[in-house]
């Protein structure tokens, strides 16, 4: 299968700049994933298309303050950081840089608060670089030097508005370096509503990084190979997954993070693991769903892992047609754009 087979036409005018003026305003479109059946509602009317009984689970990363810049001690040159896991002690972070061919063993760099980190690691042909520092660097320095990772598609500087609406209401666990954005639409009320319902919810952490920021170079999709991303999932959850499964109740995963955890922590029988690991998995279609049975999620990129993930969900025609109608309709697309639930 060929990587360009999950391309669309897409306006630039689409492409959500700015989070709408209302969190959980937004539109959804309602994708009937065996009939290909769409249907137009906003976000508003999503607990009147979640039936009772139904397990949400949600993923509770929090975004860090990631994207850094230092200046090159010896030209002055500022140079564009994107810190994505700490190494041992916290005092090494593997990190994804711009222009990276001009980011060399041994260059120093100063950040605001006068740290500075030295290039340690070069991964020659990649944006990676590892960069050390003397000693831990924690949350308070991302506070003090960092600035709200928002995605290359959005063409501007972060601002106050982006420290509120780029993290999800209940988000709880810091790591992301990127938001999982599905989350965005759910307000605190709209979380109440559903608890009204009795719709139960459940929550994993996947901190987002590589997998989500990579495009797919290969032609062929079945050589793209996933970075690593770290995901827990508690016994609670663990628990409360086994009990829906076995009441024959949906499991309805928020976001593609979501879907990445439980598919990763399930065992060959589709029972979800506890723990903490890692995962690569990569989902396109002839993937073979074993826990989830229903998804939210947003619109996602031309040619990404993300597209082939719902297409394998959904079925390839299905979701290009339904991006071609949310195309036709104006829906806005990506991270603070409008939202579908396949089901």
């Amino acid at each position: 299968m060929l990587t360009s087979d999950f391309n669309f036409d897409l306006p630039e005018e689409l492409i959500a700049q700015r989070p709408s003026g209302e969190r959980g305003n937004d539109k959804l479109m309602y994708l009937n994933k065996v009939t290909g059946a769409v249907e137009h509602h906003s976000m508003s009317e999503i607990v009147d298309l979640v039936a009772p009984g139904t397990l949400m689970v949600f993923n509770d990363s929090r975004v860090r303050r990631s994207r850094c810049y230092g200046i090159k001690t010896t030209s002055g040159r500022e140079q564009e950081f994107m810190f994505l896991n700490p190494i041992g002690d916290g005092s090494s972070w593997n990190t994804m840089v711009k222009g990276a061919k001009k980011v060399k063993q041994d260059n120093e760099y100063r950040f605001s608060d006068g740290s500075i980190g030295t290039i340690v690691d070069v991964e020659q042909g990649s944006e990676f670089r590892r960069i050390q520092f003397d000693s831990p660097i924690d949350e308070a320095w991302f506070e003090r030097n960092g600035h709200i990772p928002l995605p290359p598609y959005i063409r501007r500087e972060d601002d106050d508005t982006d420290s509120e609406r780029y993290q999800t209401v209940y988000a709880r666990e810091t790591g992301s370096a990127a938001a999982p954005t599905a989350g965005l639409h759910f307000t605190q009320e709209i979380l109440d509503k559903l608890r009204e319902k009795k719709i139960d919810l459940a929550w994993v952490t996947l901190h987002v990084g590589l997998g989500t920021f990579l495009p797919v170079r290969e032609d062929n999709i079945e050589n793209h190979k996933m970075h690593t991303e770290y995901y827990t999932v508690t016994e609670e959850t663990s628990e409360k997954i086994r009990i829906a499964k076995e009441e024959g109740r949906p499991v309805l995963a928020v976001g593609t993070t979501s879907v990445r955890t439980l598919e990763s922590a399930s065992d060959e029988n589709g029972n979800v693991v506890p723990g903490t690991r890692g995962t690569n998995i990569f989902m396109y279609p002839g993937y073979k769903f074993k826990v989830v049975d229903q998804m939210f999620t947003n619109f996602h990129t031309p040619e990404s892992t993300l597209i082939m993930l719902v297409s394998a969900f959904a079925g390839k025609d299905n979701i290009m047609n339904a991006y071609k109608c949310a195309v036709e309709n104006k829906y806005r697309f990506f991270s603070y754009g409008d939202c579908m639930l396949i089901k």
